[in-house]
């Protein structure tokens, strides 16, 4: 299908261009977002007639995006995310989630504008565009830790992260010191019951000796009833 560009569209052409692009790219992106008309003789005489104003409302929201992008060129956002000590976070940081820290810091920005190939997954500083206008991007860094005192330490350098050996070192090292502590608590209660045991057998052997020194002893003669004078 064969449209014209009513603005900049990256790696295709420039506003007025007669490009050819799927059907799909025109019907699902182009054509909603007013970016293309249909490259009809009507909408051709169309634009020619609009161009004035199109270039005239092209070079305002250029000058607005380029104010924006001043403000935001070469910023940090802190993004707080739960992660395991290997920095794989437990879910991802998407446009909606990039959007909304830049917005939280007094700059609107739509997900939309947010060019993002991929979600993120791991703790650390990220590089990102924002495509603020079809001839404005500005560079941002996402500062993506568990913790705003973790994402401090990483703005200055320090690695916040551990290698998976590392990680498994210190599993193996909890896992060992967890059964020592087993080991440990078992001792202890060792003593505590061999005393126990030691204190219940006099008791048994007290109540033994009363049994043999009852069968022993003789036993009374029955008292005779004195007569009645």
């Amino acid at each position: 299908m064969q449209v014209i560009l009513l603005e900049r569209v990256e790696k295709l052409g420039q506003m007025g261009d007669v490009v050819k692009v799927k059907e799909g790219f025109a019907r699902n992106y182009l054509l909603p977002r007013k970016k293309a008309l249909r490259a009809t003789k009507a909408n051709k005489e169309r634009f020619e007639g609009e161009k004035a104003q199109l270039e005239a409302r092209n070079l305002h929201l250029k000058k607005e995006a380029d104010a924006v992008a001043a403000k935001l060129d070469k910023k940090a956002f802190v993004i707080v995310r739960q992660a395991g000590e290997t920095g794989i976070l437990y879910g991802s940081v998407s446009t909606r989630d990039i959007s909304d820290a830049i917005t939280a810091n007094g700059v609107s920005v739509a997900r939309s504008q947010v060019a993002l190939d991929k979600a993120i997954k791991m703790l650390g500083m990220h590089a990102i565009k924002v495509v603020l206008h079809p001839e404005v991007r500005v560079a941002v860094t996402l500062n993506i830790a568990r913790t705003v005192e973790e994402a401090e330490r990483q703005a200055r350098g320090e690695n916040i992260l551990v290698s998976s050996a590392e990680a498994e070192a210190r599993a193996e090292a909890l896992a060992n010191a967890e059964a020592v502590f087993e080991k440990t608590e078992e001792e202890a209660a060792e003593p505590e019951a061999d005393a126990a045991e030691a204190e219940a057998k006099p008791v048994k052997a007290k109540g033994k000796e009363k049994k043999e020194a009852a069968a022993e002893a003789p036993a009374e003669k029955p008292k005779k009833a004195k007569k009645k004078e």
